[in-house]
């Protein structure tokens, strides 16, 4: 068991994503449909540019893109869930052993102290005896139910923590990916979700660059920040980094 830090994967997606959203948008249109899903990959661009213009963005739903993401928390997980419009499947703890388990450390932890007993010891230290402490006592709760696989896994699982390790195969169309980015990007997002969002980002513009050109924290839209006296204060910065 250890420290890991999150990884996201493109393991699928929609075979020529941006011509499929223009396709299906031009039959919405089409009065013949004949060459309707003949678009030429420059004229599909433009074409899912100006639909992204309209606010026309149910044929986005057609591009599906797959992650496989991996070395995140428990914690980060509880929230990239809250995003229904999408398809999950999780490792589980009941199924699977978690007698050494691999955990995210808080970076905000870096640099900082715990005081015990009066002697100053490294937070980070202290976090990761932490976790073996507590792999510690789940692996006895675990031998004193029998150790059984999932009957005994179900019940000692209780004890694992949100910075335990897990790994996520998640499905979400174009569409639902624009609001993710939105909630997620933010700078007031949770700072795991919002780096797991910025890779998937990076790997959506790859293949389709069109259809998440001027993805970003949904300020970008609204072209002002929205989170009021909560607000980040960097709203021109943001607007710099995410290119619009």
């Amino acid at each position: 068991m250890g420290r890991v830090r999150s990884n996201v994967t493109l393991i699928r997606y929609t075979e020529d994503p941006e011509q499929v959203v223009a396709s299906a948008a031009r039959i919405c249109y089409a009065a013949d449909s004949e060459k309707a899903f003949d678009e030429l990959p420059e004229k599909a661009a433009d074409f899912v540019r100006m639909l992204r213009r309209l606010g026309h963005l149910s044929p986005y739903e057609h591009a599906v893109f797959t992650f496989y993401v991996e070395g995140v928390s428990r914690a980060m997980s509880h929230q990239m869930v809250r995003h229904r419009l999408a398809s999950y499947s999780q490792r589980s703890q009941r199924y699977v052993e978690h007698n050494a388990f691999d955990y995210v450390v808080p970076p905000q932890l870096e640099g900082k102290e715990v005081f015990l007993d009066g002697k100053s010891v490294n937070a980070v230290d202290y976090f990761c005896e932490t976790m073996d402490w507590i792999a510690e006592r789940y692996r006895v709760l675990n031998e004193a139910l029998g150790r059984s696989g999932e009957s005994s896994n179900e019940d000692a699982r209780y004890l694992l923590p949100n910075a335990c390790e897990t790994k996520l195969v998640v499905t979400m169309n174009a569409r639902e990916l624009l609001h993710f980015f939105e909630e997620r990007l933010c700078q007031r997002a949770q700072w795991e979700i919002r780096d797991v969002a910025e890779r998937m980002l990076e790997l959506v513009r790859k293949v389709a660059p069109s259809l998440f050109e001027k993805s970003g924290p949904k300020c970008l839209r609204y072209n002002r920040c929205t989170e009021g006296k909560m607000t980040c204060g960097q709203f021109d910065a943001v607007k710099q980094r995410y290119g619009v």
